[in-house]
């Protein structure tokens, strides 16, 4: 999540950490000409955003439901660690619900356009699979740099047509083929129109996105980490060291401190 630095009061504003690499949205979409995410990159940002999202979901005593999760959401810092923002839409589901089903009605829907969930759309029922939902979507985007509209069933297609490969984002040269039809077949799944048929984020997803983001790890040079010019800082830890679903890095710059 994007780190809440104060608020201002009397001018109605937030403060949040400087997430200097923008939005995934403008990552994908090369905006300003920017250079694409390599393979590597996007594989950890998958397994990244699920982790940010399963977070909120096991958040106590209420799970919280995004319900606004999309590419233009998905903050990168200075090192490319991507981070979930404007939790602005965010709904906390009632512990006595969430104890019960795995939905709860709203009045009114709200979201972006290709990333809400159908059945909270047509029925005004929330949950968190809702955000799984989004989360498919997402993960097509990442592998694509298409927009979202129709993009299940485009990949859909390419798949039983056996050209999948031709789907992938074309300035990525060197994919690893059967791992991206590996990430596009679970985030098919995650875009079911039932949510019944959408698997469970923290049972089936993660484990699939923490052999991915395995896979970027043991492809990755130490100097390929950063694009020119966006060195590693003091406060970086090896990515092999991210524990499997949470991770609490404590860093201090000050060489007095010793543990008793």
């Amino acid at each position: 999540m994007v780190l809440l630095l104060g608020a201002c009061p009397e001018y109605g504003c937030l403060v949040y950490e400087y997430m200097s690499n923008g939005s995934l949205e403008d990552r994908l979409f090369q905006t300003g000409k920017t250079p694409p995410l390599s393979w590597q990159q996007r594989f950890r940002i998958t397994a990244e955003i699920g982790t940010g999202l399963l977070f909120l979901h096991q958040t106590k005593p209420e799970p919280i439901v995004h319900r606004d999760l999309k590419p233009g959401n998905i903050l990168l810092d200075r090192n490319f660690v991507s981070k979930i923002s404007d939790v602005g839409l965010a709904r906390l589901v009632p512990h006595s619900v969430a104890d019960t089903v795995t939905q709860y009605r709203m009045t009114s829907t709200a979201g972006t356009f290709c990333y809400i969930d159908p059945e909270y759309q047509q029925t005004g029922m929330l949950g968190i699979k809702s955000d799984v939902y989004s989360l498919g979507i997402i993960f097509l985007q990442i592998l694509t740099a298409k927009p979202p509209m129709g993009l299940t069933h485009l990949v859909e297609r390419a798949i039983e047509a056996g050209t999948f490969a031709e789907m992938l984002d074309p300035a990525v040269t060197n994919w690893p083929v059967e791992e991206a039809l590996s990430l596009a077949k679970l985030s098919l799944k995650c875009a079911e129109l039932r949510r019944k048929d959408r698997p469970d984020l923290g049972q089936v997803v993660m484990p699939e996105l923490e052999k991915l983001r395995a896979v970027a790890d043991e492809n990755t040079f130490p100097s390929s980490l950063y694009y020119p010019g966006c060195s590693p800082n003091h406060s970086q830890v090896s990515v092999s060291q991210v524990s499997q679903f949470f991770i609490c890095v404590f860093v201090s710059s000050c060489n007095s401190c010793k543990h008793q």
